[in-house]
Parts: structure tokens; C-alpha cells; sequence
């Protein structure tokens, strides 16, 4: 059986894919500059007009777009479809507590199950495979991706969601589930459960499919070990399209990213100059197949390298390496984005006295699950060890931060100016994970 779900696209020359991408590229900045006037004001201050893209060498003319476009133009305003036409949204946290929204077409979703569908393909995937994912569902694109990649493969799919682990654990070794998806730190929590419960031989899986968070090679032996399976990466933004922009094959040297439907460039972050092939820099998307949400020039923020090099599965799709950094101060924990600019904006709202906004992100990770604290300075006029007004302003900043982030912190109140300053700035984020 194939290990390709299209090879004519996964294996095609280099050619070809360039062919394709010029075609789609001006008809898709055709189709920005009728449908979104944001986007046609952008490329007007520039100068251009879609007739001044030919080709992917044009790109470069184009304006970026950034995460502050989608806050400006929340909700609607970079929609380039009838909502009459969209028929699901998809969510993630932005920056101010504003949430990332991107729309969708059955089209859209048809394109973005394929790509997932190759991402399981390329993982060993089949029609015969039981396939457990274990993402979340709802707004987070994790779950829906990889549920409508499994059945395009004809996988028998298990939409399990995330968490309530025994239950994971008994349809895992119940139904026999032979592919699970999930982020990496839930995949090593899982292994851990199984080993604990004495049900190792029980379990029939054969290959992972781990992405949402950054994790190292030493997790991933690690996970590998435990479970007996080979563990592969995904890549992917909901501003994009969700997981399945990239995927790993089984050289696990870097993930071909779907270039049929994304075009990317590295740009230095700081003069937004396109770099050559090889070269460190941030990460730019262009979608070129999108119909309702179509980000030209994306900007991630992601730092990583792209290569060319022939990879031995054949396949001929160029690679990125795993993310390298950030070139903003988002943090990823267990899956969600994370800005400490959120919390500030949290601790800004709380106008009780008691709280000043001097704040500090303890990040680690602790048998294999991100631990995320936060630490906040009670003001002068408030310190007091009345531990029952403590414990209370603690829960207010807990319950607001969950309700902004979708994410639990845990929340200490510590004693005027004993956050450490440097150079008269406090040391805003301590992330411990070694990854």
C-alpha cells in the first residue's frame, strides 16, 4: 500500500510545485484585493496591484500580516467569503484577550483534511489503523484536523479528545488503537499512566503523532521507548489552517511542509529581508488554496530553517526544521499560546489596590507536563499576612486568567519589590523546560 495519500503532489518535481504556486498565488492575490478592503488599502500603500504578481518571485513585494492585523480586524474584517459561504470557525487565543478567529469553507476543510491525512500517511497510516485522537476538540484546531485527516485515510477514528485519562487508556487497549495524536507532554503523561497500571503489553500502538508544544529529541526517545512507537511531528497555526501545515515522515529529520497549499519564506525579523535556503530566520506563511481566511505573507514568529535537501521517504515537498525560538515573547504551554503581555493586561484590570502590576512567569516542566506559575507583587499599602485575603485575591487573578488564556495558572501573591529587577526592568518570564 502507498505511504503517500497523494503522491502526485507529495513526490512531484520541484518544477511542478513552482508551477503550481505561481498559478495559485496570483489568483489568490486576485482574490484578496476583491474581497478584503483591509488588505487592498495594505497593498495600496505599497504601490501594488495584483498585477504586479506573476510569480513567486513577486511575493516579496507583498506587505506582511501580522497577529496585530487579525486583532485590528477581529472579527470579520479580513474575511474574504460570504459568511453565508463559511460553514465553521476555528479559535486561539490572541495577544489582548482578543481571540484569533479563522473561518472556513467545505472547501477549506476538505484541503486541510488532506493535508492532515498526509501527515498520518506519512506516519504509516492506513485504512486498516485505529486511530486515537487525543488532541483537543471545540475551538482548538488539534482535534478537528487530525479527526478529518484519520477519515479521509479510512482510519477507524477515535475522537477522544483531551484528558480523562483512564478512559483514554481503556479504549487505547480495548479497541486496540494502533495511531495516537496528541500533544507530546500528554503522550509521555499517557505512557507513564500505562506503565504505572501495568498494561504495557496491552498496548498495540505503532506510531505517534505529536505536535501543539515544543518538545526535544530526548522526549521523543523517550516517549518512543515507552510506548514502543515511532513518534512524528506536526506543525501548524490556526491562522493558517491548524496542524498539517508541516508533517514529519519516518527520516524524522525535519517536516515537509505542504507547499500545494503554503508557500514559505525566511525573512530576517528585523528588516523583513527574505533570506536564502539554509539560512536561520523567522518563519513566513502564504496560504494559496484558503478561500475564506486567506493570510498573504503570514507572519508566525516561529525561527527555523528550510530545507531542500532529498529526503530518502521520497517524498519531495521542501522541510522546516523544528521551531528554534520565537522572535516575540509568546511562550507555548501544554499546547496554548501564552503572552506575557495577557497577564499584564489581567492585572491592569484587577483595580482593587492590592496588586501591583510587577508580575513574573515561572515555566518548567515536570514529569514530562508543563508546570506554569505566576507570581505577583502585592502592593505597599496592601502587604499583610492575612492569609484568607491573599487566598482570595489569588483566586480572582486565577479564575481571570483562566477565562483570558484557556489555560490554569498557578497564582502566588509575594511580598512587595521581591521580583527580581535587571537593569531596572523585572525578569518578566523564567522558563525552565529544557527544550
Amino acid at each position: 500500500m502507498s505511504k503517500y495519500y497523494q503522491p502526485e503532489i507529495e513526490t512531484a518535481s520541484p518544477e511542478q510545485i513552482r508551477a503550481l504556486q505561481d498559478e495559485r498565488l496570483v489568483r489568490q492575490v486576485k482574490h484578496v484585493w476583491d474581497n478584503v478592503p483591509y488588505y487592498r488599502k495594505k497593498m495600496e500603500e505599497k504601490g501594488i496591484t495584483p498585477d504586479d504578481i506573476k510569480s513567486v518571485d513577486d511575493l516579496k513585494k507583498l506587505p506582511f500580516v501580522t497577529k496585530a492585523d487579525l486583532r485590528d480586524c477581529y472579527p470579520y474584517g479580513l474575511l474574504a467569503k460570504p459568511l453565508s459561504e463559511c460553514v465553521r470557525i476555528q479559535s486561539t487565543s490572541g495577544t489582548t484577550g482578543k481571540r484569533v478567529v479563522a473561518f472556513y469553507t467545505q472547501h477549506d476543510i476538505d484541503l486541510w483534511e488532506d493535508c492532515c491525512a498526509r501527515a498520518i500517511m506519512a506516519a504509516g497510516g492506513t485504512n486498516e489503523d485505529i486511530c486515537q485522537v487525543s488532541y483537543g476538540y471545540g475551538l482548538f484546531t488539534g482535534g478537528p484536523g487530525l479527526n478529518g485527516g484519520s477519515h479521509k485515510v479510512g482510519c477507524l477514528t477515535l475522537p477522544m479528545s483531551s484528558g480523562n485519562t483512564e478512559r483514554q487508556i481503556q479504549f487505547m487497549t480495548d479497541l486496540g488503537s494502533t495511531i495516537l495524536c496528541c500533544t507530546p507532554s500528554y503522550a509521555a503523561y499517557l505512557a507513564e499512566s500505562i506503565e504505572e497500571m501495568g498494561l504495557r503489553d496491552r498496548i498495540k500502538l505503532k506510531a505517534g503523532i505529536f505536535g501543539a508544544e515544543a518538545w526535544s529529541e530526548n522526549m521523543r526517545r523517550d516517549i518512543e521507548d515507552k510506548l514502543g512507537i515511532k513518534a512524528y511531528d506536526i506543525y501548524g497555526l490556526t491562522e493558517i489552517t491548524g496542524p498539517g501545515v508541516s508533517f514529519e515522515c519516518e527520516e524524522q529529520t525535519g517536516m515537509h511542509i505542504n507547499e500545494d497549499h503554503f508557500i514559505a519564506e525566511i525573512i530576517d525579523p528585523e528588516t523583513g529581508e527574505v533570506l536564502p535556503e539554509g539560512e536561520k530566520g523567522e518563519l513566513v506563511f502564504t496560504s494559496i488554496t484558503k478561500e475564506a481566511f486567506p493570510l498573504l505573507r503570514y507572519r508566525t514568529r516561529d525561527i527555523c530553517i528550510l530545507s531542500r535537501k532529498k529526503c530518502s521517504c521520497g517524498r519531495t515537498l521542501v522541510k522546516m526544521c523544528k521551531p528554534m525560538g520565537r522572535s516575540d515573547d509568546m511562550l507555548i504551554i501544554r499546547g496554548v499560546n501564552v503572552f506575557p503581555s495577557q497577564i499584564e493586561e489581567v492585572l491592569l484590570s484587577i483595580k482593587s489596590g492590592e496588586i501591583t502590576p510587577n508580575y513574573q512567569i515561572i515555566v518548567d516542566r515536570v514529569n514530562n507536563t508543563d508546570t506554569f506559575e505566576v507570581n505577583v507583587e502585592m502592593s505597599e499599602s496592601f502587604f499583610t499576612d492575612d492569609i484568607k485575603s491573599i487566598a482570595n485575591i489569588e483566586k480572582q487573578i486565577t479564575d481571570r486568567l483562566r477565562s483570558v488564556l484557556g489555560i490554569g495558572a498557578k497564582v502566588r501573591l509575594v511580598n512587595p519589590k521581591t521580583i527580581t529587577r535587571s537593569e531596572g526592568k523585572a525578569v518578566r518570564v523564567i522558563d525552565k523546560r529544557k527544550i
